[in-house]
């Protein structure tokens, strides 16, 4: 199918749900510093439509933005409207935490971008928007300076609107059945921010794959790609609740909880928490997080020293930069030896799900990206976020894929099942499909997904070597 048939399918299928993705580009706004599901919510709002941006549209948007949408370099500027007794407006992300202390007893909002770590907020908006209690809401927030005689905080969120889509989950299954397998599939990269038409079948199905933490409750995964192939792409782009680790330090209080507040970390609060170039970041304390990471991916529980314990289904992703040779091949074996030597640990790569080969996708270029029209990012995100809860996709692919073989390893086996009912998730919501799509779109890729963490673990210690050393599946079809 031609981009523009494609184009008028989704459009009248989904409606206002689908997006031009064009226009967000032209619209110059990620140079602003918003992810991608934020600036398509603001061109729907002021612009909405489809096809090029027009000059006048442009200029819109962007007076917009320079009023509404502060830069770093605006904060003080911000706070002195506030002191000279402003109400301002400005579209922002806002997280709220709760202080419970012998001195304080509130809710506050903290508004990094515009430097605002404790504003007070109404208990009303809290419990309209209760996810502000946890990854946080991106919105157009208004704000005024409290009287200097008042004991709580000096600044105050006296309105908030959040920029959401509707969750309709059986819309989003119910269209698939509008679409072909290779349709969809196009559908899905368009909406990624990729044009598919560029990509050949075995490069589509592993940028699907980097969806697969949405889909599937704690699914662990490493990419490891050279520069260039867009690995944090999507995942700073789809959802407020996928959190994109990218430099500064990383401590057992900012993963798991930290013991002196009671606060928990990020693993607790986001459905997909993702440290990128992890050669770069900072480890404090690396084998206390060495430590809580295997036992929060063997059994989804987030405890630190034994004084807080929870369950989390937050899935891990850990994306880095690998050296290739000549034919574009990984240059050194075993190919975890680029990871920090801490997160080379055996014991520790057993528990992620599967490596994905990033070196396989090709480097980005300014054709790689979505000149068409998908479904609107957040819509997306939330789509994919509510189909972790249907649990018939991992009940279903845990009674029809068994490993085989004399010396089976359970662990395989079990990653195998995830990542095919994530596919599966992905590929076929509706719940509808053949045995041989089953298998060629969602059980090899599986497949081959653990090979590479179990070729890892193999080459790396030799208790592995008691396993045999391919993974061989068969398939009890109904």
């Amino acid at each position: 199918m031609q981009q523009t048939d494609l184009d008028s399918k989704v459009l009248r299928v989904f409606g206002k749900l689908a997006f031009d993705k064009q226009r967000l580009r032209m619209s110059q706004l990620g140079k602003r510093g918003i992810p991608a599901y934020v600036g398509e919510w603001l061109l729907d709002e002021l612009v909405p439509g489809t096809g090029e941006l027009t000059a006048e549209d442009t200029a819109k948007v962007l007076q917009w933005a320079d009023r509404y949408l502060p830069r770093p370099e605006d904060t003080i500027a911000i706070k002195n409207r506030l002191l000279n007794g402003e109400a301002v407006k400005v579209l922002t992300s806002v997280q709220v935490d709760v202080v419970l202390n012998r001195n304080r007893r509130e809710r506050v909002a903290k508004m990094s971008l515009l430097q605002i770590p404790d504003a007070q907020i109404a208990d009303g908006l809290v419990e309209k928007y209760p996810d502000l209690l946890n990854q946080g809401l991106w919105g157009v927030v208004e704000l005024i300076s409290t009287p200097e005689a008042s004991d709580g905080p000096p600044v105050a969120v006296v309105n908030f609107r959040p920029m959401q889509a509707t969750v309709n989950l059986e819309l989003f299954k119910e269209a698939r059945r509008e679409f072909s397998l290779g349709e969809w599939i196009d559908v899905l990269l368009t909406s990624m921010g990729y044009n598919p038409f560029v990509f050949s079948e075995h490069e589509k199905i592993l940028l699907l794959c980097r969806l697969l933490p949405l889909v599937q409750k704690n699914m662990h995964l490493i990419e490891l790609a050279p520069k260039g192939t867009g690995k944090s792409y999507i995942y700073e782009n789809i959802s407020p609740q996928v959190r994109l680790v990218s430099g500064g330090n990383v401590s057992p209080a900012v993963l798991f909880v930290n013991n002196a507040t009671g606060q928990w970390g990020l693993l607790a609060r986001y459905k997909a928490v993702v440290l990128d170039e992890v050669q770069t970041l900072k480890f404090e304390k690396p084998q206390e997080i060495i430590g809580g990471l295997k036992g929060f991916l063997a059994n989804g529980r987030l405890t630190r020293g034994g004084l807080h314990e929870t369950a989390s289904d937050c899935g891990l992703v850990l994306l880095a930069n690998i050296k290739l040779d000549s034919q574009q091949k990984p240059l050194i074996s075993p190919l975890v030896r680029e990871l920090p030597d801490f997160l080379q640990e055996p014991a520790f790569l057993d528990r992620i799900r599967g490596l994905l080969p990033g070196w396989r996708i090709r480097k980005l270029s300014s054709e790689c990206f979505a000149a068409g029209i998908g479904l609107k990012s957040d819509f997306l995100g939330d789509a994919l976020l509510a189909l972790r809860e249907d649990l018939s996709f991992d009940e279903r692919c845990g009674r029809t894929i068994h490993l085989v073989g004399e010396k089976r390893y359970k662990r395989n086996e079990d990653a195998v099942q995830s990542i095919a009912s994530g596919l599966m998730k992905l590929l076929f919501p509706h719940g509808e499909v053949s045995r041989e799509d089953f298998e060629h779109y969602c059980v090899r890729p599986a497949q081959r997904l653990r090979q590479f963490i179990w070729e890892e673990l193999q080459t790396l210690d030799a208790e592995y070597r008691q396993y045999e050393s391919d993974i061989r599946y068969e398939i009890l079809w109904d």
